[in-house]
């Protein structure tokens, strides 16, 4: 799989883009908030990773703290947008997750349903591996994935990740059995 990795100065400012086949994959915006809502708030799809769907408040949340992570870390989770039609359809990129008492650099992805199995998060996540060894000089990426998300088990190994841990953590007061999926570097 192939990627671009674009950066320009736009208002005084950095802007970072990743380009695959299919996608763009770029920082969220205000602009992005209804399409990150037509993820966050369905049910079936946040069942999988956080047992409920989010309330519009916790999607703005979500969304005020990656656009933070852009500007403190320069990365966080970005916007996946197809190619063919500009609509962001998910969401895909890096954060920096507590695992036991250890930080690690993290490829999270969530998409609507309307476009599962059909490949994007496995290129989307891709290049977000990539470009956390290419521009982040990272030694190695991890997944934290819920024990019965086997949709996203099969993303992270596809690509080249695998189990490396467990650990149950509490999310919105469940507790909840995690599998730690890794890679490291030239592996």
């Amino acid at each position: 799989m192939k990627f671009y990795l674009l950066k320009w100065c736009s208002d005084g400012g950095e802007y970072m883009m990743l380009e695959t086949d299919r996608l763009v994959i770029r920082e969220m915006t205000q602009d992005d908030f209804g399409a990150l809502c037509k993820i966050m708030c369905d049910e079936e799809v946040m069942r999988a990773s956080y047992e409920s769907a989010f309330t519009e408040g916790e999607v703005q949340s979500w969304l005020n703290r990656h656009i933070k992570r852009y500007e403190t870390l320069g990365f966080g989770l970005w916007a996946v947008v197809l190619k063919e039609n500009n609509e962001m359809i998910g969401q895909c990129g890096l954060t920096i997750q507590n695992w036991k008492n250890k930080n690690v650099l993290e490829i999270g992805y969530l998409f609507q349903k309307a476009y599962w199995h059909k490949g994007y998060a496995t290129e989307a996540a891709m290049a977000c591996k990539e470009y956390a060894y290419t521009a982040l000089d990272a030694d190695g990426v991890y997944s934290m994935i819920r024990e019965t998300n086997s949709s996203s088990q099969n993303v992270a190994v596809r690509i080249g990740m695998k189990i490396v841990d467990r650990d149950i953590k509490n999310f919105r007061c469940v507790d909840m059995n995690f599998l730690l999926y890794g890679i490291e570097r030239g592996v």
